[in-house]
């Protein structure tokens, strides 16, 4: 559930993020931006299985569909009363959404995904979560991408690859 996470608790998505997002706003034609993304849609119930199987203690799995992962993170950082911290050098992106981003002036963090799931496991289950989400085709590029903390309660943060910290607020809208 939401409200389970516990400082020391690591966060984990089991791969490339925005993908779908960029994939839809590509397709709606009116751009004209010739993209390859393809949407990440993928039925998981056998990924997730893997992955408590693995982890029996994970405290929570979420899709992250709407908002994308930075909406997903700040209601369980909200639910849970804690603050999360993500680590922009470790969030998997495909360098074509990035671009396609960039372009657009969006945030990838808050595309839509539909093969995506962002897991909060105990950081002794975090290894064993990461090797079983690799070991299925639809988690090959899962990642630990941050850890939940002890500070403002409901508060996301990245460290950046500049070395600074940005909030990572809720979607609005």
């Amino acid at each position: 559930g939401a409200h389970l996470a516990r400082p020391g608790d690591i966060v984990i998505v089991n791969g490339l993020l925005g993908d779908h997002g960029a994939a839809i706003l590509g397709a709606r034609g009116d751009m004209a931006l010739d993209s390859p993304i393809e949407s990440d849609c993928a039925p998981l119930h056998e990924l997730i299985f893997n992955l408590l199987t693995a982890a029996p203690g994970t405290r929570a799995v979420r899709d992250a569909t709407r908002g994308g992962v930075a909406t997903v993170l700040n209601e369980i950082a909200d639910s849970s009363g804690v603050s999360i911290t993500i680590e922009e050098e470790r969030t998997p992106l495909r360098p074509e959404v990035k671009g396609f981003c960039e372009i657009l002036g969006l945030d990838p963090l808050y595309l839509a995904n539909e093969g995506k799931i962002v897991a909060i496991v105990p950081p002794d289950e975090a290894e064993a979560a990461l090797l079983a989400l690799r070991s299925h085709a639809f988690g090959r590029d899962a990642a630990a991408i941050g850890e939940v903390g002890a500070g403002e309660a409901g508060r996301v943060t990245m460290r950046t690859v500049f070395g600074g910290t940005r909030i990572v607020d809720m979607l609005v809208g």
